[in-house]
């Protein structure tokens, strides 16, 4: 059974594509702000060294990035894979069926409001021009020298992470520290909400619903671990 027929590429989906990827590093760098600040926040509540909240902090961020550029890798290099493997079928049938393939391109383009005539006359240019590229663009909606690339992919993950997790990071060590719990989790509201707007632009829906699950999200999250820091810190586990 041949795969299912999305729609060939338009300009309003390649600015999707970029929207995805503007979401994918707000996301990545909302991750970074959260994760270690969770950490920071609850090694402060368990102690007032600020070498072993930098040092945690630091093994925190590390931490992260490789795992979301791991994480990141895998799930690219998955997908290229199943691109691939979805490419050298359409390319044996194009091979073994040319006539049935020819046939199928023209539905796709009469489904899609031509007439026949020209549905016809169009799918044969495009074959004559470029039959496999014609076939991945109208039935897979892939471009075969444009797949994902897994390594750029693993660096961007880990790079808006980072980004994110250096604002926590450096806060924490920065400020004084009789204030630097209340003044780093200020820092961290702060970033979340200039992330949960970018992530709402990106994704064209509401600005304050999103924006306030992030920093709620984010400040529970502060608020959890630093308690728990708190309680090992007085117990002496």
């Amino acid at each position: 059974m041949k795969p299912t027929h999305p729609e060939p590429k338009s300009h309003t989906q390649t600015t999707g594509a970029r929207l995805n990827a503007l979401r994918a590093a707000v996301l990545g760098a909302n991750d970074g702000i959260v994760s270690v600040a969770g950490i920071v926040i609850g090694v402060a509540g368990a102690t007032n060294s600020k070498s072993t909240v930098f040092t945690a902090g630091v093994a925190g961020l590390a931490a992260g990035a490789l795992s979301m550029a791991a994480g990141e890798y895998v799930s690219v290099s998955s997908q290229r894979d199943t691109e691939r493997v979805i490419l050298h079928k359409e390319k044996t049938e194009l091979r073994d069926y040319p006539k049935e393939e020819l046939q199928e391109l023209q539905e796709i383009y009469e489904s899609k409001g031509l007439t026949k005539r020209t549905a016809r006359t169009v799918a044969k240019e495009l074959t004559a021009h470029d039959v496999f590229a014609a076939h991945a663009e109208a039935e897979l909606h892939i471009d075969p020298n444009d797949l994902n690339n897994p390594w750029q992919a693993a660096l961007a993950s880990a790079a808006s992470f980072l980004v994110g997790a250096f604002i926590p990071l450096l806060a924490i060590v920065i400020f004084p520290d009789s204030s630097r719990v209340p003044l780093t989790f200020v820092a961290v509201l702060l970033a979340l909400t200039l992330t949960g707007l970018l992530s709402a632009r990106a994704s064209d829906a509401n600005k304050l619903k999103p924006t306030i699950r992030v920093v709620v999200g984010g400040a529970l999250a502060m608020v959890v671990t630093y308690s728990i820091g708190k309680l090992v810190g007085t117990t002496g586990i």
